[in-house]
């Protein structure tokens, strides 16, 4: 074929590929038309000629909500109320007076101020009640409703009437709401005298500062090795990941893939910055079931690179990229557009995420992939750590305690009694007295067992209630578990020690210093300190069986 041929070929090709394409489109538009005026059609005749007038607003934001929640999890509809959370993350702020708040005993209560704003400066402290905001009475109200009443625009004024221990009359405080800055790093020190822990809480605008600021510490005191903690961290911004694994990787590493249907949703991302720490820097990193998104992608590239190990629980496994489209100055719509592969082609997100009758899955994902070094890495949803931690939860006690929010309440009760943490450390009446408080508030415990028990014993009594031979045997089962039950308090005072002194920390050291105590009982944490000071059983993570 002679050249001129082969140019008139490809263009013949070229044109042919155009049109294809150009009546792909059509025929995409042609069908959402169509569709279109059915919705419309439907919607019009509802309003017009339903018996009964309704609210239109609201049944336009539930159709569109059934619309979008018939996807996946991810694509929702964002309306003006629930841009709170969206620019949260985007500016790293709110307007607000800077108090965390909590359900305790079924009361709305502060559980911690915020150092350098409205609320610290004006006097409200841990442990207070909110009984009113502005005029409206908490106890009508969810958590979420009371924190967006408590949330405003700069400037704007909210009151607060509180209840506190001690105080017979109710205090007011009118407080004008100001920017807060929200804390991603809660807590980033050298807990050993050669490493360093970071706890990470989400992936916002402030994240990368506040990494960066850590890791610098760390460099300057000279430490070997550090634990990034991203237990329970939801995730957030795609670009405060990308940047926090530059700070790590070595330049013009593979640190992610995004592959989606649009060509603007298809990339491979590399880093483009020398690493802040350097390469022999030791890393591990902690995950957990609440681990996902941005987590997962820092997670999953540090240990396809070999660059950390993972220790904990397979992370959550959300791996799908939302764009946000405004629709305009009120609304817009979070839609996923893509999914997440980590360095070694792994898929991030979990399967059965989306509705099957609706969407068509791509079902050709691998199974087994390899990290640059070569060992072996699993897919199937999340990221699979180095080493599984099994952390034990059997303390039914203390984990009653704090449903009930008893350890909080007795802090409350008995805070004025010290002066200091280590003055609480040395009282050796502490835990006589916590048993007594349980006494009289009259906790209760209903262990698995017990719960197993009555449910057996209602559906046999059903049967039969009177038969005398059944009845004692479930006395003697009942005098057993009563017997167990009494025996708990001893069983569980390292425990129950534990999350006393957190609360206290917490009332006289504030938020660094409960997270400081709670490292001293953390089980995954001690695990990563004794792999660290152990070259043999860290280095021995990476490498590739033959």
């Amino acid at each position: 074929m002679n050249r001129k041929s082969k140019i008139i070929t490809t263009i013949s090709l070229t044109i042919a590929a155009v049109i294809v394409i150009a009546a792909s489109k059509s025929d995409i538009y042609a069908e959402i038309m169509r569709s279109q005026r059915l919705v419309n059609n439907v919607y019009k005749n509802l309003i017009i000629n339903y018996v009964d007038d309704f609210d239109v607003e609201a049944f336009t934001r539930i159709t569109i909500d059934d619309m979008v929640g018939e996807l996946d999890p991810y694509t929702v509809f964002i309306d003006a109320e629930d841009r709170h959370s969206l620019d949260l993350l985007t500016t790293g702020k709110y307007g607000g007076v800077g108090i965390q708040i909590g359900k305790r005993e079924d009361r709305l209560t502060v559980i911690a101020p915020m150092d350098e704003t409205p609320a610290k400066k004006a006097g409200i402290t841990n442990g207070d009640v909110i009984i009113k905001i502005d005029s409206t009475f908490t106890d009508e109200i969810s958590l979420d409703v009371a924190s967006d009443m408590i949330r405003g625009i700069k400037g704007t004024k909210v009151i607060l009437t509180i209840e506190r221990f001690g105080n017979e009359e109710l205090l007011e405080f009118e407080l004008t709401r100001a920017d807060i800055t929200v804390k991603d790093v809660a807590y980033a020190e050298m807990i050993d005298d050669d490493i360093g822990y970071i706890r990470l809480t989400r992936f916002s605008k402030n994240s990368v500062p506040e990494m960066r600021t850590a890791l610098n510490k760390f460099v300057e005191n000279n430490a070997s090795a550090f634990i990034l903690d991203l237990r329970n961290n939801p995730g957030g911004l795609l670009g405060s990941s990308i940047e926090i694994l530059e700070m790590i990787v070595e330049k013009d590493q593979l640190l992610l893939t995004t592959k989606g249907r649009n060509k603007e949703s298809n990339r491979s991302i590399y880093s483009k910055r020398t690493p802040i720490i350097p390469e022999e820097l030791e890393i591990i990193v902690l995950i957990n079931e609440g681990s996902a998104s941005a987590s997962e992608i820092v997670a999953g590239t540090l240990q396809d690179l070999d660059r950390a190990v993972i220790i904990g629980k397979r992370s959550y496994g959300k791996g799908l990229v939302q764009s946000v489209f405004g629709l305009d100055k009120d609304h817009a719509l979070k839609i996923t557009t893509a999914k997440y592969y980590t360095p070694s082609g792994r898929l991030i997100q979990k399967p059965g995420y989306i509705n099957e009758d609706l969407v068509i899955a791509k079902s050709d994902e691998d199974s087994t992939f390899v990290t640059v070094g070569g060992r072996t890495v699993e897919a199937g949803g999340g990221i699979e750590p180095d080493f599984e931690i099994e952390v034990d939860y059997n303390y039914p006690l203390t984990y009653e305690c704090l449903r009930k929010g008893a350890f909080f309440s007795y802090v409350q009760k008995h805070k004025q009694s010290y002066q200091s943490l280590q003055e609480i450390k040395n009282d050796n009446q502490l835990l006589d007295n916590f048993q007594n408080y349980l006494v009289e508030i009259e906790l209760e415990v209903i262990t698995s067992g017990e719960k197993a028990l009555n449910a057996t014993k209602e559906k046999l009594s059903e049967i039969d209630s009177t038969n005398t031979e059944l009845n004692t045997a479930f006395e003697i089962i009942e005098e057993f578990i009563d017997n167990h039950e009494d025996t708990l308090f001893d069983k569980e005072k390292e425990k129950l020690t534990e999350f006393l002194f957190n609360e206290f920390a917490s009332v006289y050291e504030g938020e660094s210093g409960r997270l400081k105590e709670q490292l001293k009982y953390d089980q995954t944490v001690n695990e990563a300190l004794i792999i660290l000071k152990n070259n043999t059983v860290y280095n021995g993570v990476f490498a590739v069986d033959n």
